[in-house]
């Protein structure tokens, strides 16, 4: 029999990170709390990513017993951790009276492509789920796992939790998505570098995607740009605490609910930073159209993602090429390039892993001038070089030696007035 039958109820999807489900005590209050969700007259979805450090020891496992690593036994193994995190939480919400019944990605109609280890969810059946939240059931889903059109299980990626949370709250019109993890929200910068960073209480898309792609590490940039694009609310908060967190809203809503309705909007929100990218140069290129394209392209047929990138001021018919790629796929990005550097007609190709990126966003700095020029001075006054400069309509990142860069975001929040 449905719950609240023939009454309207709210629902909300609630995603618990590793952190959150970390042993049998978190998982017990995270039940605690689910029950609780429930008594307050919401539906509930859970989805769950796997338990602590699961997925890098299952990593580990797989590289003591194998060299080639097949991508499609890596999904097979990586998604146990979500089901053994599903089933126990189902456990728990037992001993609380609160029915439950967990579901694998597949079984909950996540259909993703055929890419294994990142795949990309293309539609949610999720007739399974409103049948359970009918009969008065939690649904406790596999976090980062579907099935693909040719009916085999993938993995959709490290942080795919976040993701899949996002989709399921659309595909059921939920009211609202909750990302807990083991912080209370989204900061003005990371709180262990700079301790006097405050909680944001509301944050538009576009501000919280720019951070994610200079590396705010949460929620998975995906998430975030799907739930955009959906048009579904996000809160992300803290597991330890249920504290309430940072509210991610479009731009109208935040235009018309802003946080502080007395104080126009901040011309920064936060300060980001990225130790994970290296820097790739390719020098003296012909200066000729086409050559940076055929380097680009031979990048992204390795699935190379590359960010940043300055090409420098002709010398003689030939310029330096300079861009930055995840350090995880450095040894790709220079073995392709250097492959490369004879069609390209480069003289090298350089590498240099010792970089950070630091970043201002906010949507504040469409309306104020200055803002560069304040970050420039800032970072000068510190005796701080900047090696390289990117920018959009909400965003300045620049790029400066790893060893600097704690103290060029400290610098920046203070300038900034962020404290």
């Amino acid at each position: 029999m449905a719950r609240y039958a023939g009454t309207p109820v709210p629902l909300v999807v609630q995603k618990f990170g590793g952190t959150s489900v970390a042993d049998a005590e978190r998982i017990r209050s995270v039940a605690d709390h689910v029950a609780r969700t429930r008594r307050h007259g919401n539906d509930v979805v859970v989805v769950v990513s796997a338990m602590g450090k699961e997925t890098d020891e299952l990593l580990w496992l797989a590289g003591e017993v194998s060299s080639t690593l097949p991508r499609r036994e890596l999904d097979m193994l990586i998604t146990a951790g979500e089901r053994k995190s599903m089933a126990l939480l189902c456990m728990a919400l037992s001993d609380l009276d609160c029915p439950a019944a967990s579901f694998t990605g597949s079984q909950a109609g996540l259909i993703t492509d055929g890419n294994h280890t990142r795949a990309k969810i293309l539609t949610v059946r999720g007739e399974r789920l409103r049948e359970a939240l009918a009969a008065g059931r939690v649904p406790v889903v596999a976090g980062a796992q579907g099935v693909s059109e040719e009916r085999e299980i993938t993995f959709l990626g490290r942080g795919g939790s976040d993701t899949t949370a996002v989709a399921l709250a659309h595909a059921l019109g939920a009211e609202a998505c909750e990302i807990y993890t083991d912080v209370s929200g989204v900061f003005t910068a990371d709180p262990r570098l700079v301790h006097s960073a405050r909680r944001v209480g509301q944050i538009t898309f576009e501000e919280l995607l720019e951070m994610c792609a200079a590396g705010c590490p949460k929620p998975e940039i995906r998430s975030v740009e799907y739930a955009r694009n959906h048009g579904v609310r996000l809160h992300v908060r803290s597991s330890f605490t249920w504290e309430p967190g940072t509210w991610v809203v479009s731009d109208e809503e935040a235009a018309n609910h802003p946080e502080d309705p007395r104080m126009e909007r901040p011309m920064v929100t936060a300060i980001a930073h990225d130790t994970s990218e290296a820097k790739l140069t390719v020098t003296r290129v012909p200066d000729r159209p086409g050559i940076a394209a055929r380097l680009l392209r031979s990048l992204a047929d390795e699935h190379v993602n590359v960010d940043m990138i300055v090409q420098n001021v002709s010398l003689q018919g030939t310029t330096d090429i300079s861009f930055t790629v995840p350090k995880a796929d450095l040894a790709v990005a220079l073995a392709t390039a250097k492959d490369h550097a004879a069609e390209l007609e480069a003289a090298e190709v350089l590498a240099d892993s010792e970089i950070a990126t630091v970043s201002l966003i906010g949507a504040g700095m469409k309306t104020h001038p200055g803002v560069t020029a304040t970050m420039f001075g800032t970072l000068a006054a510190e005796g701080i070089n900047i090696e390289m400069i990117s920018t959009s309509p909400i965003r300045i990142s620049c790029v400066v030696r790893s060893a600097v860069v704690e103290r060029a975001v400290q610098s920046l929040h203070t300038a900034f007035g962020l404290s």
